[in-house]
C-alpha cells in the first residue's frame, strides 16, 4: 500500500503540473452539455419511450460516463511514452512491485475522472437546474470511479502488450467507437426506440449496463434492477481488467 500511495502521489502531482490536460478532458463533455443537452429535453418531452426522469438526470450521468470512456481509454499512450523513455525500467529496479505501479496509475485515472465529474455536475446544477438524488450521486461516483479503473487498467495492459504508438492508437480508436455508441451514452438505447438488432448489440456491451445503472442511480432508484445489473457487469469488468493488468505488469519484458 505504501508503494501504491507513493506512485499515486507521483502521478497526481504530474497531472496537477499539467492542468491543461484536465481542462481539455472537460472540453468535449461541456460542448455536448450546451450544444446537445437541450435537444435531449425535446426528445424526452415528445416520447414516452425514454427512461424515466427529467432530461438532465438522463444526460448528466451520460456525460460522466462519456468522460470515463474517452479519457481512461487512452491513458496507455502516456505509459508507452514512459516505457520508450526508460522510465518504466527504472521503476522495475526499485523495491516497488510492478503491480503497485499499475494500481497507483489506475487510481490516479479514477481520481482525475471524479474531479472532472464533480465539475460537470456543478455546471449542470447551476446552469440547468439539475437536482439529483444525493445517495444516487454517491453511487454514480462509485460506478464512474470503478469504470475508470477498469478501462485504464485495460489501456495500460494493452499498451505494454503492443509497445507501439501507432498500433495502440489505431486499436483503441477501433474499440472506442462501437463501445461508446453501443453504450447508449448519447441517447438511451431502449427496446422501444431502437431496432431489434441494435438493442441486442447494445446488450452485448457490458458498458451499456453500467450506463443504465448510472442513470437509475441519478434519479434515486438505487435498488432497481438496472442498478443491480450494472453493478454485476461492472464487477465482472473490474475483476477481468485488474486481473489482466496484474498479469501483464508482472510479466512485462524489458
Amino acid at each position: 500500500m505504501r508503494d501504491v500511495w507513493l506512485i499515486f502521489q507521483r502521478e497526481l502531482i504530474h497531472c496537477l503540473r499539467q492542468p491543461v490536460w484536465v481542462v481539455m478532458g472537460l472540453a468535449q463533455p461541456v460542448l455536448y452539455m450546451f450544444f446537445f443537452g437541450p435537444l435531449v429535453g425535446k426528445f424526452v418531452a415528445r416520447t414516452h419511450e425514454f427512461p424515466p426522469g427529467d432530461p438532465w438526470t438522463i444526460f448528466a450521468p451520460a456525460l460522466m460516463v462519456q468522460m470515463v470512456i474517452i479519457g481512461s481509454t487512452f491513458v496507455g499512450m502516456s505509459l508507452l511514452a514512459e516505457y520508450k523513455a526508460g522510465i518504466f525500467d527504472r521503476f522495475r529496479v526499485t523495491p516497488a512491485s510492478p503491480v503497485s505501479l499499475l494500481f497507483g496509475k489506475v487510481l490516479t485515472a479514477a481520481v482525475t475522472v471524479l474531479i472532472q465529474s464533480t465539475l460537470i455536475l456543478a455546471v449542470c446544477c447551476v446552469s440547468f437546474g439539475l437536482r439529483p438524488s444525493i445517495p444516487g450521486v454517491i453511487l454514480c461516483y462509485l460506478i464512474v470511479g470503478l469504470l475508470a479503473v477498469s478501462l485504464a487498467s485495460c489501456s495500460y495492459s494493452f499498451a505494454l502488450r503492443v509497445k507501439n504508438e501507432e498500433a495502440l492508437s489505431g486499436s483503441l480508436n477501433a474499440l472506442l467507437l462501437p463501445t461508446f455508441l453501443l453504450s447508449g451514452t448519447l441517447l438511451p438505447i431502449t427496446a422501444e426506440l431502437a431496432p431489434r438488432w441494435l438493442w441486442i448489440a447494445s446488450r452485448l456491451n457490458p458498458v451499456a449496463y453500467v450506463m443504465d445503472a448510472s442513470r437509475a442511480s441519478f434519479r434515486g432508484d438505487v435498488a432497481s434492477d438496472a442498478v443491480i445489473s450494472g453493478l454485476v457487469a461492472l464487477a465482472l469488468i473490474t475483476t477481468a481488467s485488474i486481473s489482466w493488468g496484474v498479469a501483464t505488469f508482472s510479466r512485462v519484458d524489458g
